[in-house]
């Protein structure tokens, strides 16, 4: 395989190992997702070559960073990657358009994946560039510090929770701004986060490490319906569905979405009829009924069959995986309702769907 991301790992520590050996799509944004601690930062700082991991093989799209079996290594300043981290770092002496200028001069003959102008507007910071880094919020300064990145002609963006120093209102202000840039660059990005929800915003192949090693790894949708990951990693449980508006209901403030098995009635958030979305269910938010119930609160009742159960870390509760109409759902039930309703693999059922987060 030439194509692509393939990164084998083992890095030692005193009290922690990371071993991964992963081959992962050479576009888009894969997400390395965990607890603290469980090896994401490591892996992330082992591919750009600020730590060596003895026996490691990196490659990017089929150019060789590190290969200890034939003796080559790359040092940092010879990869060809981007590497954004959690604070910004930018030249507290220059202006905006300096600290911008500075990037794009790394870049021989100032040719990057887009020009000057077009990562200004890409990451809309056109009003920002005579100012100094100290007049910018947070959310201001990580996207003037990812336009630099992405001036130095990256053949890899590396992000290392970016969001994690920025407060709630400039996450926000900040996360359409990663869309655009998930939309539009043709190079693959690592995005090393602890938040679920950025992680379905974004990610098209999900990472999850747990305690240094691969727990699981595969496309978002696929990997996040899993029930076979570790019982921790399984309490916080959820989906990510691709979904359509396809009706707008003024008088109530709501929006119904169709996606393959059924649909769904979400607050309105002013997306138009027509636009694609994203959306988030958490397990903890689906309950099971045997039958469709029309004297409820719930407006979301969507028909499945019941394909697989497991154990939490509680041991009053089980995860049930669901397939609604080729969409898998996660609902978390009491062993207790499991055992009176006498649910079972194969079982038809009807979820009953609390809540929906729209995420993108």
């Amino acid at each position: 395989m030439t194509g692509g991301l393939q990164v084998r790992l083992d890095v030692a520590y005193a009290g922690f190992r990371l071993a991964v050996d992963l081959q992962l799509p050479g576009s888009g944004i894969t997400a390395l997702f965990g607890p603290s601690g469980s090896g994401k930062t490591t892996c992330l700082r082992a591919i750009a070559g600020l730590e060596r991991a003895p026996g490691g093989y990196v490659s990017v799209n089929g150019e060789v960073w590190q290969d200890e079996a034939t003796g080559v290594f790359q040092p940092t300043h010879r990869r060809a990657l981007a590497y954004v981290f959690q604070e910004a770092s930018l030249f507290a002496h220059l202006s905006v358009r300096r600290n911008l200028e500075y990037g794009f001069r790394r870049v021989s003959g100032g040719a990057g994946p887009a020009s000057f102008a077009g990562a200004v507007e890409l990451l809309g910071i056109g009003p920002l560039l005579d100012r100094q880094p100290d007049r910018l919020s947070g959310g201001e300064r990580q996207r003037v510090a990812i336009a630099r990145a992405l001036l130095t002609n990256p053949r890899l963006m590396l992000f290392d929770e970016p969001l994690a120093a920025i407060d709630a209102a400039r996450k926000d202000e900040i996360l359409p701004y990663l869309e655009r840039l998930h939309g539009e660059l043709q190079i693959p990005s690592i995005y090393v986060s602890h938040n679920a929800d950025e992680v379905a915003r974004l990610a098209d192949h999900l990472v999850i490490l747990d305690q240094g090693t691969v727990a699981a790894s595969g496309p978002l949708q696929a990997t996040l319906a899993r029930i076979d990951l570790p019982a921790a990693l399984l309490d916080r449980a959820g989906v990510v569905i691709e979904a359509s508006v396809t009706d707008l209901h003024a008088a109530d403030h709501l929006a119904r979405l169709a996606f393959r098995g059924g649909t769904l009635l979400v607050p309105s958030t002013g997306r138009p009829v027509g636009r694609r979305v994203r959306c988030r269910i958490e397990a903890r938010d689906v309950s099971l009924t045997l039958n469709r119930q029309d004297d409820t609160s719930i407006l979301n009742l969507v028909p499945a069959t019941i394909t697989a159960v497991t154990d939490t870390t509680h041991p009053a509760q089980c995860l049930v995986q669901l397939d609604a109409g080729g969409t898998l759902l996660l609902a978390q039930v009491t062993r207790r309702s499991w055992e009176t309703l006498q649910l079972a693999p194969g079982k038809a059922v009807w979820a009953q769907v609390k809540a929906v987060a729209l995420v993108g």
